[in-house]
């Protein structure tokens, strides 16, 4: 067993990243392989570089990322917030909101050997999980490094297992050491078994974090004590929603012991943060420009960097105008008109119930996050370090831009446009994705007190958001004093946490465990702008080209010299086509699709495997 230790130790370059500097989640390429698992020499699992090294392979592919970084499996971003949805030629395959999902299109935990990505197989990484702690608790190792090892991967293995139960429902339960490559897999057990042992994992995870600290620096970005706590938080309030608990299915009554269950995790989670120096970043617009232990909002990150090999994420090019990117921007940080009109006003009172709101100028007196969030035509947005920049959009516009709307939170406004793109390994912006912050803990508490009873409470949880935001309190309390039932505070919190979440790939998921997803009618559009044409001297004169006019004087385009809050202005040159990109004919969403079938493939994995109801001949309840 030489052979395998020389194995692992005599890979310089990548353990100085992934061990010397604890890069992890981060070397994407990655799984430190072996030829048998099984058979790997004990004095492997008494090193902690060896482990460490073995530990980032799996952070690697479970730790989730920013939206669209993963390939594959893009069901898990099907929402009405972005014209993605739409627009995708993948979805249109199979996953479009408009048609029923197909289990053969993405193989989320497909039989087949662990590929490089979080979408390929679950259940691989699970059985790597199982060895590690197999061999970790017979191993010699510091018990302190053990029990932070082990912490770590009680956690690691709760989430692979979360993300399959929430899209399956019930599904096997691998605890025991196994061949990752060659699992025996059981029948699927009752997705409340399943929900049972993430939280059973969760618990075990918070036990061997307790008191472990790591360095800011070379170790930020490691699973702990209070990431644990948060993610059994959110987990709870799933087993307690909708999804898991059909309120009109006399089979599976609503259960309130499990709402009050929530509860208690919430508050747990909401205390530890408060007593960890966890608060709301004062400015919104910076959550994720701020990183490493200056943002006290951030719980659970998966780190990248511009600097770094193979450390990179995509998010600036899939933002930015396409004219300042050379690349194209992602439909999925392309907004809709749902998406336009969940901002409230700026006192918190929802567009539809204000006199203020006009729908030509629509975003004139909005809340702030709008503007931290939404690049809209005439809209004020840095980059490029260029203070005082524009951003136009209409049909036509001269500089590259071809998405009516964008998304300005995960850009880097001082970031050069040649620094954008990805060469040798390198680039980008490497902003950390944050996958818990200290909002969600709010909002996940505020949505369980709510269900619970405490409406008031409730309520002054989201107030803190708005504060932070910059909501002005006028004469209804931020918006607040307008829900007045456990109905409409539940429908003000599942509105604040689209807005607050905008485009961080949550809304599909509430809309899937509140069982909203089914009922959404209408149309998903993102409505574009037209430049207008007049008649001179009998002839068709398109005011694009007034618009694009150089001024000598001052070397700026007429178009950045025009007050487009000013309502004459405005519709002087431009029209709205209201359709604009993405529209859809219906929504139509089946409800046997909150819970997918099985991929064939992984299904003849095992004869004791059941298909789901309503899939083929399925007869498994996946509740």
């Amino acid at each position: 067993m030489k052979t395998a230790i020389k194995h692992i130790f005599s890979r310089k370059i990548l353990i100085t990243a992934c061990v010397a500097a604890l890069a992890i989640s981060s070397c994407k390429k990655e799984q430190f392989l072996l030829p048998d698992r099984m058979t790997m020499d004990q004095r492997i699992w008494d090193n902690d570089g060896a482990v460490q090294l073995y530990l980032n392979g799996i952070y690697n592919v479970v730790m989730p990322d920013f939206p669209f970084e993963v390939a594959g499996f893009n069901i898990m971003f099907l929402s009405d917030e972005s014209i993605f949805s739409v627009t995708d030629g993948t979805l249109k395959k199979g996953f479009s909101i408009t048609a029923e999902l197909r289990n053969e299109d993405y193989k989320f935990i497909g039989a087949k050997y662990q590929g490089t990505n979080r979408a390929d197989n679950k259940y691989f990484e699970i059985g790597r999980i199982n060895l590690a702690l197999d061999r970790l608790a017979s191993s010699t190792m510091n018990p302190t490094s053990r029990r932070a090892f082990m912490g770590q991967l009680y956690m690691l293995r709760a989430m692979a297992l979360f993300d399959v139960v929430r899209i399956y429902g019930g599904v096997p339960i691998v605890t025991e050491a196994q061949d990752p490559e060659n699992l025996t897999l059981s029948g699927r057990k009752k997705a409340g078994e399943c929900l049972d042992a993430i939280v059973t994992d969760l618990d075990s995870a918070m036990t061997n974090l307790n008191g472990i600290t790591w360095a800011a620096g070379t170790e930020y970005g490691k699973l702990t004590r209070l990431a644990a706590c948060c993610y059994k938080a959110r987990v709870l309030l799933y087993a307690a929603s909708p999804l898991f608990n059909p309120e009109n299915d006399p089979l599976h009554p609503y259960v309130q012991a499990k709402w009050d269950r929530a509860l208690e995790a919430s508050k747990q989670a909401y205390e530890l943060c408060q007593s960890s120096n966890v608060s709301l970043l004062k400015d919104y617009s910076a959550i994720f420009r701020t990183e490493g232990t200056a943002n006290t909002e951030a719980i659970m990150i998966k780190g990248y960097s511009k600097l770094l090999d193979k450390r990179f994420q995509q998010v600036e090019s899939r933002s930015r105008p396409k004219g300042l990117t050379g690349g194209s921007p992602h439909d999925g940080y392309v907004a809709t008109t749902r998406m336009l009109e969940a901002y409230s006003m700026d006192d918190g009172t929802p567009v539809s119930q204000s006199s203020a709101y006009d729908p030509t100028l629509f975003w004139k007196g909005r809340d702030p996050r709008f503007y931290a969030t939404i690049a809209y035509n005439g809209s004020d947005w840095k980059l490029n370090g260029l203070d005082g920049r524009k951003q136009w959009t209409y049909s036509g516009e001269g500089e590259g831009s071809d998405k009516p709307f964008y998304c300005k939170r995960f850009t880097d406004p001082d970031l050069a446009s040649s620094s954008v793109g990805i060469a040798a390994d390198k680039g980008g912006n490497g902003y950390d994705w944050i996958e818990i912050r200290f909002a969600e803990v709010i909002l996940n508490y505020a949505e369980c007190l709510n269900e619970t009873g405490d409406q008031t409470a409730a309520k002054n949880l989201v107030k803190l958001l708005r504060i932070r935001a910059g909501i002005k309190q006028g004469a209804n309390d931020y918006g607040l004093a307008l829900a007045t039932s456990k109905t409409e505070v539940r429908d003000l919190i599942m509105n604040e946490r689209m807005v607050e979440f905008a485009f961080e790939g949550k809304r599909g998921f509430d809309l899937r465990r509140t069982r909203r997803m089914h009922l959404l009618t209408g149309t998903l559009v993102s409505p574009t702008e037209i430049t207008k044409s007049i008649i001179k001297d009998g002839k068709s004169y398109n005011l694009r080209l007034q618009l694009e006019e150089l001024n000598p004087a001052n070397n700026k385009k007429r178009r950045d010299t025009l007050n487009t809050n000013l309502k004459s202005t405005y519709e002087y040159f431009f029209l709205r086509n209201p359709t604009g990109a993405g529209s859809t004919t219906a929504i139509s969403f089946p409800e046997k699709n909150y819970f997918l079938g099985l991929p064939n493939q992984f299904l003849n994995s095992s004869p004791l495997l059941e298909q789901t109801k309503g899939w083929g001949t399925g007869t498994f309840d996946p509740l």
